[in-house]
């Protein structure tokens, strides 16, 4: 099995890194940062906090380097899916291609590019500390279906959900992904701006309780507008949001956004906040909370 991952940052490292510890699976990554893509063919892709693995994947920045993959895994930030794909879809002309991103919209994008996508969902975080490095903050499940408008086979979604397991990723295939999905989007969209906004982690931001109503206030949105789809989630994003804030899950992770606003960095919350925003308007749900959160943070991204 050949695997290319879209997008080596800290998610797209986790997934790279573990499966290259398989036999029976080559692992390329495409990324647009010389420094990281040298570091990972000199010494390997270096996991350490959660797991301590290193992976042998062979890196590039140029996609014309990537070979016929049976499975992509893209792993870009959102806004930069649409570029990352029309660089690389020649690689995936025969294989199956799945979103482990952030937010809303991106099978979408990857579909106007490749003929089988596969709708994806997972949890593990963390971040690059050095090129070819990435510290592992939060393990987690990843859940992965067929995208309904041009889905991949599900014995193929089967057959990537297998791998990464056995590499160190726990993955279950399912016929309908956009629950889990949606659980996740409002926990992020709950969550993630909020940590942006304020410089706190997430258990931080969780043990203020004006905070953790404003979360509420995102959340009880984000489960309007997935109900008026019919999206069934499945589970309570509040719950999440609580198992996360303990001190052996997540307590001290900087949220993603958190450190897009570090670094003055764009950041997903078109994608999140603005992306409920945007069914609830078309669907006539109100999302106040979203797009008052949705402003607040373009007003930080204006002011660099």
């Amino acid at each position: 099995m050949v695997v290319a991952v879209v997008g080596c940052g800290a998610v797209g490292s986790l997934f790279a890194a573990n499966l290259a510890t398989l036999d029976d699976v080559e692992v390329w990554a495409y990324d647009l940062a010389q420094e990281h893509v040298d570091a990972i063919n000199r010494d390997g892709l270096r996991l350490t906090g959660a797991g301590e693995v290193t992976g042998r994947v062979r890196a590039t920045s140029d996609a014309a380097d990537l070979p016929s993959c049976d499975f992509g895994i893209v792993a870009t930030k959102a806004m930069h899916t649409d570029a990352a794909l029309a660089a690389t879809a020649h690689a995936f002309a025969n294989g199956s291609v799945a979103t482990v991103q952030n937010g809303i919209g991106n099978e979408e994008v990857l579909a106007r590019h490749v003929e089988r996508v596969i709708r994806g969902t997972t949890f593990p975080a963390g971040k690059i500390t050095a090129p070819g490095v990435v510290q592992w903050d939060v393990k987690g499940d990843t859940t992965l279906g067929p995208f309904e408008d041009r889905p991949a086979p599900f014995e193929q979604v089967e057959r990537l959900a297998d791998a990464c397991t056995r590499g160190g990723m726990p993955t279950k295939a399912v016929r309908d992904a956009r629950g889990p999905q949606w659980r996740k989007v409002i926990f992020n969209a709950a969550t993630n701006p909020l940590g942006a906004l304020t410089g706190l982690t997430h258990g931080r931001v969780c043990e203020r309780p004006d905070l953790r109503r404003l979360a509420s206030q995102l959340v009880d949105e984000g489960k309007a507008v997935a109900t008026a789809q019919g999206i069934v989630l499945d589970s309570d994003p509040e719950e999440l949001i609580d198992y996360a804030a303990r001190p052996e899950v997540a307590y001290g992770h900087k949220a993603s956004m958190l450190q897009d606003v570090e670094a003055r960095r764009q950041t997903e919350v078109d994608y999140l906040n603005g992306g409920i925003a945007g069914f609830g308007k078309k669907l006539g749900v109100p999302t106040p909370t979203h797009e008052t959160i949705w402003a607040l943070v373009k007003g930080v991204e204006a002011s660099w």
